[in-house]
């Protein structure tokens, strides 16, 4: 056996690994084919090797590539060093939710009334109610509000409530990342507007005008809950306090300019939610008083209520967009659903790694939250051709993976290339993935998982300078290049 990529006797090995549990996985059936062709390493190494230098990218790389019908393996170079899955976990985490909830699941957003409702006026409390919808908008909370004033609703006797308690309130996905980054944001039993904020200010006379608002295609609701100061000076760029309840937050003078906007993260998404909904349902005439947590949810009656779409469909938004909070909030769900009770994101991780190992004896892998954002997160590229050969490309998650095209010599993507792929990227700080499904010109079906990281570099990297790496983005660009090259290649070379 070699480190790099493997001989005869490792890919013997890593094949009987592959066709091996995935069975009993996902309830799918695996066609068992014979013994793999066994090809000779020399040249088809040398052609992997080429393109790997030519793309100067250092730190360590691991791929795998197989049949997907038989889970032969057909190429792989450090088939079990665990790497990290940045975003590719997403697609670990859309078959979890898919074993443990129905395909149609959807999250509720309900709206209580605790008393009857006697000539407009609610005698008892009106309670906001989520259960963590991932994509409850401001629009749908409109809708919502207008559900209120249809129903006669005009004033509330008692208290205005909201309950988030379907799941943890969690501040942030990773501690890690920046205070300001919005694809960290919090993560709770009521959501809003992906739990981000839009910042936006305008040169004024004196200074900057600034605004907070849940900004949607109809509506921009000012927020009081989160707080912006525009401080004289040249950094840091952003400041966080959490304070008296509020997201407060200051912005170096020096960086505005004449005018701009940025999404910001809520670190208090159901109060921010609440207060939205109170705005919105201000507008219609119904007056309410100040928002209240309440732990518990009480008992009443349902006035109006909102669905979200169904999983297949939020699996396939996440999987395209990338979508963090919709990761978490699936993932934690699922393990709500299976009966599990955790209080942080690594606790509901825990229990999808031990759904890997119960149901294909994935051991190695560990995550270490549902999106990939956490930097602890590790997968070998054979564990995850695993999974993707037990899911099957009939199966479940091919559907919902977004196609990824080949490019032309000047990057352009040849969208009626004869190869076809459908894969999850990943993206870390010199970190990058890319796993799924390709379907070759001849019609063979492939499996494939690439990982690549320099962890020397991103182990330098202080905190402040996570969102824009020196150098990131061309390190990006060049394993992206040489991940779809490795694709081509292995189109050419395995079809049918």
């Amino acid at each position: 056996m070699t480190n790099g990529h493997i001989r005869v006797s490792r890919r013997w090995v890593v094949a009987c690994l592959l066709a091996g549990a995935a069975d009993r996985a996902f309830g799918l059936p695996l066609s068992h084919s014979p013994r793999p062709e066994l090809r000779p390493a020399g040249p088809v190494a040398s052609g992997a090797d080429a393109l790997i230098e030519a793309a100067r990218l250092g730190g360590k790389i691991g791929f795998v590539v197989a049949d997907a019908r038989t889970g032969a393996v057909l190429e792989a170079r450090n088939p079990i060093l665990r790497l990290p899955p940045a975003s590719t976990a997403k697609a670990v985490t859309t078959l979890y939710a898919l074993a443990k909830l129905p395909p149609d699941y959807r999250f509720q957003t309900r709206v209580l009334a605790t008393g009857p409702v006697r000539g407009g006026r609610v005698e008892g409390d009106l309670v906001l109610a989520g259960t963590g919808d991932p994509v409850l908008d401001t629009d749908t909370l409109a809708g919502l509000a207008a559900g209120l004033k249809a129903a006669g609703v005009r004033e509330v006797a008692g208290k205005f409530r909201y309950f988030a308690g379907a799941l943890p309130h969690l501040k942030v996905i990773d501690p890690e990342q920046p205070d300001h980054v919005s694809y960290n944001p919090a993560v709770s039993g009521l959501n809003l507007n992906f739990n981000r904020v839009l910042f936006e200010w305008h040169r004024a006379s004196a200074g900057w005008d600034v605004t907070m608002d849940a900004r949607s295609n109809s509506y921009r609701p000012r927020v009081g809950m989160s707080r912006m100061r525009v401080v004289n000076r040249q950094s840091p760029i952003y400041t966080y306090d959490d304070r008296a309840g509020t997201d407060d937050w200051t912005v170096a003078s020096a960086v505005l300019g004449n005018g701009g906007s940025r999404w910001l993260p809520v670190r208090k998404p159901a109060l921010y939610a609440a207060e939205v909904f109170q705005t919105l349902a201000r507008s219609h005439g119904i007056v309410l008083p100040a928002p209240v947590a309440t732990p518990a949810l009480p008992q009443g009656t349902v006035v109006v209520a909102h669905d979200s779409p169904a999983l297949r469909e939020l699996l396939a938004d996440m999987l395209k967009y990338s979508t963090n909070m919709t990761a978490e909030v699936i993932g934690m769900t699922a393990t709500y659903a299976a009966g599990g009770h955790p209080v942080s994101l690594s606790g509901s991780a825990a229990a999808m790694n031990d759904w890997l190992d119960e149901t294909l004896g994935i051991r190695r892998a560990r995550f270490v939250d549902h999106s990939g954002l956490g930097s602890g997160s590790r997968i070998a590229p054979a564990d995850m051709v695993k999974l993707l050969v037990a899911a099957g490309p009939d199966g479940p998650l091919r559907p919902l993976m977004k196609p990824v095209w080949l490019r032309d010599a000047k990057g352009r993507p040849v969208k009626d290339h004869p190869v076809r792929i459908r894969a999850k990227t990943g993206t870390l700080n010199f970190a990058s993935a890319l796993t799924g499904y390709v379907t070759t010109a001849d019609g063979r079906e492939l499996a494939f998982a690439t990982f690549m990281a320099d962890e020397e570099r991103r182990a330098k990297l202080d905190r402040a300078s996570r969102e824009r790496p020196e150098g990131g983005r061309s390190w990006a660009t060049r394993a992206r290049t040489l991940q779809l090259q490795l694709i081509e290649r292995w189109a050419t070379l395995y079809g049918a």
